[in-house]
């Protein structure tokens, strides 16, 4: 399994849990939950020629600020693929919402941009 959150106790670098008020509309806060839906219903294409090593944006947790609140799929270096709606971008680590489709429904996590191989947003 891939780590997920690049932080010790002590480092106080970790990414805030879910944020209160989550749910849109809601006033403060709301921007920083959950989507109001499930992700699009198929992954983005891949450009044709493009390797799978070689993401659309270089895998830097500044890369992630054009993603912040928007659907992204996620492929991980083990091979794992997801939709995410990242809401919080540290110095090695971005947080947000997984899609977890046979839940149907959104579980927040943070990924160590380490364990990231390529993104893609809408």
């Amino acid at each position: 399994m891939g780590q997920y959150f690049g932080f010790g106790p002590g480092q106080g670098q970790g990414p805030p849990g879910p944020p209160p008020g989550g749910s849109p509309g809601s006033g403060a806060g709301a921007q920083q939950g959950p989507p109001p839906g499930p992700p699009p219903s198929t992954p983005p294409l891949q450009s044709f020629g493009q390797q799978e090593d070689i993401g659309v944006f270089a895998v830097d947790p500044g890369a992630f600020y054009g993603c912040l609140y928007r659907y992204t799929y996620v492929r991980l270096e083990n091979g794992r693929r997801f939709w995410f709606w990242p809401t919080f971008i540290g110095r090695r680590s971005v947080a947000g919402y997984r899609w977890r489709p046979r839940q149907y429904r959104w579980v927040y996590m943070g990924i160590d941009t380490n364990q990231i191989r390529s993104f893609q947003c809408r």
